[in-house]
């Protein structure tokens, strides 16, 4: 089901007002999130230049390469003469860029006016040559850092991505229990990351899977002292403990979820960690409330450790919603110390109390939407050290 007329005209609506906040006559949307939350495109085409050209008023233009321009109107809700699709001679060429084209059709359409354009410097899709075409092509534009102006829009989410949100959430508790199913001694790690994919793409009934933005990340052994850690053929041993993370999707919407394994009797300092993790972590979800300052949200996390001498430098979790490669986060709200955010209804969070020490490490995490008393766990598996036989 794509978003409504209605959802899609709020999400611009509200896109230009912040663009008006800040001063700005366009935006160049190049992030495909983005890109996905303005327009419901949605394809594996960000991998080339592409760009949405939002003006204060009028019709926002949609520009991408050729092939993928004339099958995009079967996603993005948007008139087809406002999609164009620059030459196949354009891609890879040494002495020219698509983004010269597209400064071209810019220009052809009226948006060459001197005025503020904002850009997205933080997206993993623009890259320094993209950004150089497009300044070399509309000199007239003086264009800004828009700090990741609709990223900020997305913070708070519809009735209608809160339904996909929960989607996702049941598509991320069925792939982690797919996972810890996967676990046994002497499984290798690309079996089990098979069976997590396997679960992430079937999706649950009601709730169809989709790819996530990222791959399961099974830290293991030792190397559970690093988040981040992906799989290879080795082989789990018994004894040893594993964590999983991984994300639920759900068109487009991700809910992620971490937990850690034991395969085998847990070492007593893990097992403590994990108790210890679990406690911090419920008296987090438990002070999380419309209201709340983000950084006295955190307090609460850093009291808890400090009670138990025990350090945490990473931050406690992020904002979620729509994710594309290589990330799932929004890159907004960062549950940590100095994030001085006031939470509201509708907000999504991966609150990820992930602890990684030297030689080990547990991660226990939910994603959660806020409520207007409180929140909503949008995930479950057991929140707790998950021990296994080791046989």
């Amino acid at each position: 089901m794509r978003p409504s007329t209605e959802e899609l005209a709020d999400r611009l609506a509200r896109t230009r007002a912040r663009m008006q906040r800040s001063g700005l006559d366009g935006l160049v949307v190049v992030d495909p999130a983005n890109l996905h939350y303005l327009t419901g495109y949605d394809a594996w085409s960000f991998y080339m230049p592409q760009l949405l050209f939002v003006p204060l008023s009028g019709e926002p233009l949609l520009i991408m390469r050729a092939m993928d321009a004339g099958g995009a109107h079967r996603t993005a809700s948007m008139p087809r003469e406002r999609i164009l699709g620059y030459p196949e001679s354009l891609v890879h060429q040494r002495e020219a860029h698509p983004f010269d084209w597209a400064a071209e059709r810019l220009r052809d359409h009226g948006f060459a006016q001197r005025g503020r354009i904002g850009f997205e410097p933080e997206a993993h899709f623009l890259t320094v040559r993209s950004f150089h075409a497009l300044e070399r092509g509309m000199p007239e534009w003086q264009l800004v850092d828009s700090h990741d102006l609709v990223n900020w829009v997305r913070l708070v989410k519809s009735p209608f991505e809160l339904d996909l949100m929960r989607k996702a959430g049941r598509v991320a508790s069925a792939a982690m229990e797919a996972g810890i199913d996967a676990v046994s001694s002497g499984a290798r790690l690309n079996d089990i990351a098979a069976a997590i994919q396997h679960a992430q793409a079937s999706g649950v009934e009601g709730a169809e899977g989709d790819y996530p933005a990222i791959v399961p990340m099974l830290p293991t052994g030792e190397s559970a002292d690093t988040p981040h850690m992906t799989f290879s053929a080795r082989r789990l041993e018994t004894n040893e403990a594993i964590s999983i993370e991984l994300a639920g999707a759900h068109r487009r919407y991700h809910a992620p979820l971490a937990r850690t394994l034991s395969l085998g009797r847990p070492e007593a300092r893990l097992a403590g960690l994990a108790e210890i993790t679990a406690e911090g972590l419920q008296l987090v979800l438990d002070d999380l409330r419309p209201g709340a300052v983000v950084a006295d949200v955190h307090a609460v996390w850093q009291r808890h450790l400090d009670q138990h001498s025990i350090e945490k430098p990473s931050r406690l979790g992020y904002s979620i919603g729509i994710g594309y490669p290589p990330d799932w986060g929004e890159r907004t709200v960062s549950i940590r110390g100095d994030d001085l955010t006031v939470i509201e209804p509708g907000m999504c969070l991966h609150i990820i109390a992930g602890m990684w020490m030297d030689g080990f490490g547990c991660e226990l995490s939910e994603s959660v939407a806020i409520t207007a008393d409180g929140v909503e766990v949008l995930t479950s598996a057991p929140r707790e050290l998950i021990v296994r036989d080791g046989a």
